[in-house]
């Protein structure tokens, strides 16, 4: 596996990264930014109105992006881990694209809370499945199979939201529409997304060894005696229910577990240990940037967040699958 150069401490960095963008995610508002905000959360001395607008609006909604933005970004390293190729991320694989038809045909057909919750599971796991399906998941999968699995999925996917969205009745159409391109103008409680990534990032770190060796190679990895189609399906289900659950809070937003592991890899290397705390307090802070950057570039009108991950994701995509082509055209 190649060597670079790394960052240390880059778990503290990007933590204090994740902390600034909740900051500015507070003080950044259709009115611009308020700085004198910060000395008033810390000595408690808002106005009633200041005080509803940030502990009511604004502080849930940036916590919920940044839990959002970790658990994409903790599904991307898994991803990667599990087909051994930095292009793969929950949205690209049609993974994100399952729990959002999943969850919205639930909401169609009258179910709530739980029940949507399982619905997004079971769709982000049968469209994982599928990509899984075609190549197997004792064999390897080749970047061209990989990437047209994942378009056709994700396709089909939109066909059915497309669908969908044309038997819905006007009046939720527009809701609708935003909550598939990511929005958190209704994250009133953080608390669960915060929970679920705290616990997911626990176990990912505690498994960080094994997610090493299986990264590296998959024959070492049976050598060492790993246990490698259990470990990928424990990996599968675990990047499957937080692609979910991320779904479930905020709709699609793509590329996010795309680029974040591909940018933290050049400050902590490939160790997870390392890569995994650092992306997910990366994910987060991107997302809470983005989330803050959308409802107020446009004001009062609010940009759906996933447009601007979008924005940033595609062009990086299409770089790195350029020169992943390259590179291979070469050697």
């Amino acid at each position: 596996m190649p060597t670079q150069p790394t960052l240390r401490n880059s778990g503290i960095f990007f933590a204090l990264t994740g902390a600034v963008s909740i900051m500015v995610a507070l003080i950044l508002g259709s009115d611009g930014l308020r700085p004198d905000l910060i000395p008033a959360l810390v000595g408690d001395d808002l106005t009633t109105s200041d005080e509803t607008i940030v502990y009511a609006l604004r502080l849930p909604r940036a916590l919920t992006a940044f839990a959002v933005g970790g658990l994409l970004a903790l599904c991307g390293v898994l991803m990667q881990v599990l087909l051994r190729n930095p292009l793969a991320d929950p949205y690209i694989l049609g993974t994100s694209g399952g729990a959002a038809s999943a969850a919205l045909a639930a909401m169609l057909f009258g179910f709530s809370g739980a029940m949507i919750d399982i619905a997004a599971f079971t769709g982000a796991s049968v469209a994982t499945l599928i990509v899984f399906g075609v190549g197997g998941l004792r064999s390897q999968f080749s970047p061209p199979i990989l990437l047209l699995t994942g378009v056709v999925i994700a396709t089909g996917f939109g066909a059915v939201v497309s669908f969908m969205l044309a038997v819905s009745d006007d009046a939720t159409l527009r809701g609708m529409l935003f909550w598939l391109m990511g929005d958190f103008s209704l994250a009133l409680n953080p608390t669960p997304a915060l929970w679920v990534l705290g616990l997911a990032t626990l176990v990912a770190v505690v498994a960080a060894p094994h997610l090493n060796i299986l990264a590296e190679s998959e024959q070492r990895a049976r050598l060492l005696g790993l246990r490698v189609v259990p470990m990928r399906i424990g990996v599968l289900l675990l990047a499957s229910f937080l692609c979910a659950f991320a779904v479930t809070q905020a709709g699609a937003i793509g590329f996010v577990g795309l680029v974040v592991p591909h940018m933290i890899r050049r400050f902590t290397g490939f160790d997870h240990r390392r890569l995994i705390p650092s992306a997910v307090f990366a994910g987060g802070a991107l997302l809470c940037l983005a989330d803050a950057f959308s409802r107020t570039v446009l004001a009062p009108r609010q940009l759906p967040v996933g447009t601007l991950t979008a924005a940033i994701g595609v062009p990086l995509f299409l770089y790195l699958l350029g020169r992943r082509y390259t590179q291979r055209a070469s050697s």
